[in-house]
């Protein structure tokens, strides 16, 4: 059974190919590895305000591109005292144009920080949210979900992970998402929770 992911981050592909790699009779692909080449009309495909949205369309896209059974997930940050944000918005937050990888990630917790400045850390909630859309092995859609809640520290901290995740503190841990071993990140992330959930799925079907 061929599953491919609907995603361009190499850091996502890495992730859920380790989290669903207990699968049995299960190879995963990325879009590399059946040499789907990029297209501008990609830029345009999470223009929702639900994370549910944007993850159908993705798969949605994907799936009708090649034929495969596609999972897309949508996920971002939630910030409290922003009202949510940035949310759906959490790759493009920061009032930039043009960059993208490590560079964007960059601007956008600089500017995480900067609208949570002289904000006490306790008064720093937030809460990681993944929704898992797959398409293409059977007549309905599958969805899944998972959250993660945490702080958001004024400094980084680690060296992993990637986003927001050198900001993201877990008090439980006494670690950001970014000093966590990546197999214990798997395990507690929200995206970790989401595909693990998709993964049950998965073994019943094969």
């Amino acid at each position: 059974m061929e599953l491919l992911l609907g995603t361009r981050s190499v850091h996502k592909v890495q992730e859920i190919k380790t989290i669903l790699s207990g699968v049995p009779h299960l190879e995963v692909l990325g879009l590399d590895d059946v040499g789907l080449p990029w297209c501008d009309e990609e830029e345009t495909l999470e223009p929702f305000d639900t994370f549910e949205e944007n993850a159908r369309s993705k798969a949605e896209y994907f799936h009708a591109r090649t034929g495969l059974p596609t999972v897309a997930d949508d996920s971002g940050l939630e910030v409290d005292a922003l009202g949510g944000a940035p949310g759906v918005r959490s790759k493009r937050f920061a009032p930039v144009e043009g960059l993208k990888g490590d560079r964007l990630d960059q601007e956008n917790n600089n500017y995480l920080v900067e609208c949570l400045a002289g904000l006490e850390l306790e008064k720093r909630t937030a809460q990681y949210v993944c929704v898992v859309v797959l398409l293409g092995l059977t007549s309905q859609m599958i969805v899944t979900r998972g959250e993660a809640k945490g702080l958001i520290l004024a400094e980084p901290r680690g060296e992993g992970g990637f986003g927001y995740d050198p900001y993201f503190f877990r008090p439980d841990l006494e670690m950001t998402f970014a000093e966590v071993h990546p197999d214990q990140k798997n395990e507690l992330s929200h995206r970790g929770q989401a595909f693990r959930t998709l993964t049950g799925v998965l073994e019943r079907m094969s």
